[in-house]
């Protein structure tokens, strides 16, 4: 199996690239942790940002980002509720209405809990604005598609926020992989997990595959963009935990292709999970294996010397990485040259699709 996109970089150039990433990460605590982190033209005007809903996880940490970003103009946010508004406000952001926030920005970031995320991207498209959509984007493939639609009527980037498109051990691992240096790949093995306090169960207990869809579509969205769409999906969601809640918590998702397979594991029962978060790509001449994901851990094992590797096992120099830091400046990038995102609507929608059919959806 011959994993989608292929790559085109040196081996010279790769031994390049990551002597120059490691050489700038030393003295780059936040922005610039690789080339990607800066901007092209470092006078260019920033963009104005807001955030349409900050109920999600992660929009704290992507809020502070943006109060130092060198890309982008914080205008404010929009706050589901009175608590979060009384929040962000004695951080001295600025709270606005929705319809302000809308008029003032250029660029839309939406964390609003996962149910209003397609309706506020929709709102953020129809007011002319770039969006920054957290995962999962929608709940069905209808509203997924609409939006789509819509950023190609308006002419407006979509950005779906799967946080680990720019880890460096999956990059890199990827690359091997499209450059042929682990042969034809056979199989994927990802696993994500977590353990879900109990308050929560209930709250995502509301979507069809439970905490595959919530936390396990980061790895849908890595398995699709390496091995393109699968041709048949087979999924086991299953309530093992709780006390009598309907979590689909305990799930295992199969995605078959022509000549490959990958099997994703994603549980909300294990203590201490992130250092067990893995993502293994095995083919006929090497494999590799992630794990855990942060902090970005990368080992190879070849049967020849290939590219900047040699045979056998060997532990993969990567430069620091830190979560969003670096999605932010390529949706930057992409806004001011006109250029499209890495990852294409086309491919946006694939992992949709791939994400609904395992969860159940489709």
């Amino acid at each position: 199996m011959n994993p989608a996109t292929p790559s085109h970089r040196s081996s010279l150039d790769r031994r390049a690239f990551l002597g120059a990433t490691v050489a700038a990460t030393a003295g780059t605590a936040l922005w610039g942790t690789s080339a990607a982190g800066r901007a092209e033209t470092p006078d260019a005007a920033r963009l104005r940002i807001g955030f349409l809903g900050v109920a999600y996880s992660h929009a704290a940490e992507k809020i502070r980002l943006m109060r130092t970003s060198p890309d982008f103009e914080l205008v404010g946010v929009w706050a589901e509720t009175e608590a979060l508004a009384r929040t962000y406000s004695e951080q001295d952001v600025p709270v606005l209405e929705r319809d302000e926030l809308l008029r003032r920005c250029e660029v839309i970031a939406v964390e609003s809990e996962v149910q209003a995320h397609a309706e506020h991207a929709r709102l953020a498209l129809e007011a002319g604005c770039h969006v920054h959509l957290e995962k999962p984007p929608a709940e069905t493939m209808e509203d997924f598609d609409a939006l789509v639609r819509l950023a190609r009527e308006k002419d407006r980037l979509l950005q779906v926020g799967y946080m680990w498109r720019y880890n460096p051990a999956l990059r890199t691992a990827f690359e091997a992989a499209r450059e042929g240096w682990l042969g034809d790949v056979f199989l994927v093995r990802a696993a994500l997990n977590n353990s879900l306090d109990a308050r929560r169960r209930v709250e995502w207990a509301a979507f069809r595959g439970g905490v595959l869809f919530e936390l396990g579509s980061h790895l849908v969205d890595a398995i699709v963009r390496l091995l393109g769409r699968p041709d048949r999906v087979a999924s086991f969601l299953n309530t093992h935990g709780g006390d009598g809640d309907t979590l689909a918590d305990n799930n295992v998702a199969i995605f078959t292709y022509p000549k490959a397979t990958a099997i994703l594991t994603s549980a909300a029962l294990q203590p201490n999970a992130g250092a067990h978060r893995a993502f293994e790509i095995l083919g006929t001449r090497g494999t590799a294996v992630i794990r855990p994901l942060e902090p970005p851990t990368l080992h190879l094992d070849l049967a020849r010397a290939v590219g900047p590797y040699h045979a056998g096992p060997q532990a993969v120099p990567l430069p620091a990485y830190r979560r969003y830091v670096d999605e932010f400046p390529a949706l930057a990038r992409a806004i001011r040259s006109g250029e499209p995102l890495e990852v294409s609507l086309d491919r946006e929608r694939d992992v949709q699709e791939t994400l609904l059919r395992a969860c159940g959806v489709l």
